[in-house]
């Protein structure tokens, strides 16, 4: 496992071999802007209106002009949109070894219309489509060796009504200009333009070879290399037709390592265009060895295995930057997906950076890729059909794109759906989000009895491409659990994908630098804008485990044994590492942290779908502990979960804390009057209200403490009634009956200061959006919170998971969620309280 390990974490340095090697036979490139947000280069611009406009100034490129203080803001939703244009100007130049050479431009995304000229001439029509990359042919408007103007024109409202349909009336941000990196690139005069692959887990490896202006060329030629960059069997080939703009090229090969999320082995192919045993043009292409079917009825297999998409929908979106990304947020994104136990993303609702799909490969994501569409209506059939070529040609050999996606949620052009297949040799199948098509159900936000023919109720294979919508802090991991396991129980169920990854909020460069969310658009996320965690982070990672284990809480009779199931797909359970320690915590106000040794545990080898047993090893004094902690760790090192229990009771615990009280070495006296009662020892007094035994009042060491106005319910109905007093064994107890409320109101007051509260509420009829009690402390008076319990997050009640028995503490702070993102929040419910 540690050997193919450091073959997956090299895929991305492999590229750079084969890519950044230059010779005759290479395809150059040489960029004209920067290569993300974090390196832009400045090229001079001029916004014709709305801020900072109607003057020649300059703007890094790549960005948003919005971002840059240029234009107006605009969320997707907002009628009368700004509409202001951009142009640009960049002066290059370019080697005069280029001459002879095939050179274009290529632009990676331009928002939205792009009119591009060279030296004052135009390099083809106006691109329309503001997600997608496109290229120029500019070999003869260029002067080699010397100065070459480019000259673009950008308006971020497209002429097309169905592009700016499509793309910009949408529950997102929009934004205008060159956001993705500009490069020229030359190749030589008869090149390989484009590849498809189609190469399956088995070892069959097929390829559709798309050249240009072939004269001299007479043979094709592959080559297959590890990420490691070791050859992989033997070069093959063919005979050139031509008169023909592609040919298709194949080979068998053996022990090949195939891709999928738990282990995305790469390979690079090397194409090369020969003539007479001399290479013209070499191409390089990365791919994987995997089988993608979708057996209707039944599910989506991947190298034979039947799959769940765990997965999630991601915008591409950065709130400093807006829609211009980095490689390295890319690859922080989707390493906090795998971090979730996720192993599927969405693109929603648009291709997204090329580094994107790079980072899925070779750190393992399922990738359902797709066209731009909002809801309807969708890109017309002309545009959309150059708009589904460029994304495919683009990204077509990715192996973790198993699926396209033709739109969202009724933008589908159906039109369209056949293209897929003219450019994509794997035949992968094409999905309408929100629909039922071809046997794939994929219907939004749907609940568990939804229907009577479709979903838990149908027979097609479904999946929500969105559910659990999570506005606030609502969706997500609340409900997950609950959904995910009728979806396991599901024969015809391939998973779920979340809305949404991140919250979309932006900075305005127009209001003091705030983060915009557009009200409650955009704050649906998992994480913050800048990739803050919210507690259903860690839910989700826990329901998303693929290691599963029964228990709950440990019984008086546990041994060390627990039942465990492997819900990975093509890992088997004893390729994980497993640990396990025990822990004691101190009390409130005294004692100290002990824990064992971590101790490593043989794992069973299970297979994926199988359950067993695991057996820890524990030491004779386990009992003497009050928590067990038990970590799993993939085979790449990365943790699954950690799960904690606690080993003993909460009384036993407490007992550790309230020790038994000497009745002699302190003095309880008490008066009362019709209105109150109060309680003097030698530490403390206490205030309670008549008749229904509410403290009002708390005084330590004669220092009053704002703490009282209690108990009263969270929800429900208090009617009082009685109230009776007597002494118990040294100690004063306080009874209090009501009529409708508390079933049970007891207070004891201890000589040494201890108060004691017992209660117990039998609801009426109806419904309660809180249960439990509550006291008064003012606001003003908070400053921290320290606790034996699980955290550091709250939970809900449909949201129990992701939280970790230990000593928490964390400031004050007055966060909502989505608004703000100083996490974890404050305020909140937490479980499993000890103290």
């Amino acid at each position: 496992m540690l050997i193919r390990n450091r073959i997956f974490i090299a895929a991305f340095t492999a590229h750079c071999f084969f890519v950044c090697g230059l010779s005759g036979q290479d395809t150059h490139r040489i960029y004209l802007s920067g290569r993300g947000m974090d390196d832009p280069v400045d090229w001079e611009f001029f916004c014709t209106s709305g801020r900072r406009s109607g003057e020649w100034t300059t703007i890094p490129v790549p960005s948003n002009w919005e971002l840059q203080g240029f234009g107006e803001y605009n969320y997707g939703h907002n009628r009368n949109k700004a509409n202001e244009q951009g142009l640009y100007r960049h002066n290059f130049t370019v080697p005069s070894s280029w001459k002879g050479k095939t050179v274009r431009i290529v632009f990676q995304g331009v928002m939205t219309d792009a009119e591009v000229k060279i030296n004052g001439n135009s390099t083809g029509p106006i691109h329309q489509g503001g997600f997608y990359e496109f290229r120029f042919d500019i070999t003869r408007l260029l002067n080699y060796g010397k100065n070459n103007l480019l000259e673009v024109k950008v308006s971020k409202v497209s002429s097309n009504p169905s592009v700016e349909a499509a793309e910009r009336q949408g529950d997102y941000w929009v934004f205008g200009g060159i956001y993705r990196p500009v490069f020229l690139e030359a190749l030589p005069a008869e090149f390989i333009d484009r590849v498809s692959i189609d190469a399956r887990a088995g070892g069959f490896f097929r390829a559709r070879v798309h050249t240009v202006a072939v004269r001299k060329a007479d043979r094709l030629e592959c080559r297959i290399y590890t990420s490691g960059g070791q050859p992989l069997g033997l070069p093959f080939g063919i005979d050139l037709n031509k008169r023909s703009e592609s040919s298709e090229i194949e080979s068998v090969f053996t022990d090949v390592l195939p891709w999928s999320p738990e282990y995305p082995d790469m390979y690079m192919a090397e194409f090369r265009l020969m003539e007479n045993g001399r290479t013209i043009h070499r191409y390089p292409q990365k791919f994987g060895f995997r089988t993608v079917e979708v057996r209707l009825r039944d599910g989506i297999y991947v190298n034979g295995r039947k799959i769940m998409f765990r997965g999630v929908n991601r915008h591409s979106f950065y709130p400093s930057s807006g829609r211009c990304l980095s490689r390295d947020l890319s690859i922080m994104d989707v390493n906090l997906m795998k971090d979730m136990n996720m192993n599927a993303v969405r693109m929603s609702h648009y291709p997204p950076d090329d580094h994107f799909l790079e980072a899925c490969d070779s750190l393992g994501l399922f990738v359902i890729n797709e066209l731009a569409g909002w809801q309807e209506p969708p890109y017309d059939t002309e545009v959309g059909r150059k708009l589904v070529y460029e994304m495919l040609r683009r990204d077509v050999n990715h192996p973790s794109i198993i699926l396209w996606s033709n739109g969202n949620e009724g933008g589908n052009n159906h039109e369209l759906v056949d293209d897929y297949a003219k450019h994509d040799l794997q035949q992968r199948k094409v999905i309408h989000p929100w629909a039922v098509f071809r046997g794939l159900d994929t219907q939004h936000y749907r609940p568990f009895n939804y229907g009577t023919r479709s979903f838990y109720q149908g027979t097609d294979i479904f999946f929500p491409t969105e559910f659990l919508h999570g506005l606030y802090d609502g969706g997500h991991g609340a409900g997950l659990e609950d959904n995910w396991e009728w979806m396991c129980m599901n024969p015809y169920s391939a998973g779920a994908f979340l809305w949404v990854f991140s919250d979309e909020g932006v900075v305005r460069t127009d209001k003091q630098g705030i983060i915009d969310t557009d009200g409650n658009h955009a704050p649906d996320g998992i994480l913050g804008p800048y990739r803050e965690k919210e507690g259903s982070f860690y839910t989700i990672k826990e329901i998303w485990s693929p290691v599963q284990f029964d228990k709950k809480i440990l019984p008086p009779s546990f041994d060390g044994t627990l039942q465990v199931e492997n819900r990975f797909h093509f890992t088997s359970l004893d390729q994980c590492l497993f640990r396990f320690w025990l822990s004691s915590f101190p009390g409130p106000f005294s004692g100290s942290h002990r824990s064992t040794e971590k101790k490593t545990v043989t794992a069973p080898s299970l297979q994926p779908g199988e359950k067993g047993s695991i057996s820890l090893d524990l030491p004779d004094d386990w009992k003497q502990y009050d928590f067990l902690y038990l970590s799993a760790i993939d085979p790449h090192g990365r943790e699954i979960y950690t799960w904690s229990w606690p080993v003993g009771s909460p009384a036993g615990l407490a007992s550790g804390i309230l020790l038994p009280a000497d009745l002699t070495a302190s003095e309880l006296t008490y008066h009362e009057t019709d209105m109150d009662i109060s309680v003097k020892t030698d530490r403390a007094e206490f205030l309670f209200s008549k008749p229904g035994a509410i403290l009002q009042r708390v005084t330590v060491s004669g220092e009053e403490i704002p703490f009282g106005k209690g108990p009263v319910l969270a929800s429900g109905e208090m009617v009082q009634g009685t109230i009776k007093t007597f002494t118990e064994g040294g100690n004063l107890v306080i009874e209090a009956f009501y009529e409708k409320g508390f079933s049970k109101l007891k207070w004891t007051v201890r000589p040494d200061g201890w108060l004691k509260l017992e209660y117990a509420w039998l609801p009426v009829r109806g419904n309660y959006d809180y249960l439990g009690i509550g006291f008064s402390l003012p606001e003003e008076y908070v400053r921290s919170v320290r606790w034996l319990g699980k955290g550091p997050y709250r939970v809900w009640k449909n949201r129990m998971k992701g939280v970790e028995f230990n000593v928490w503490e964390k400031a004050y702070n007055n966060t909502v969620t989505g608004e703000s993102w100083d996490y974890p929040e404050f305020k909140g419910y937490h479980s499993d309280l000890y103290w």
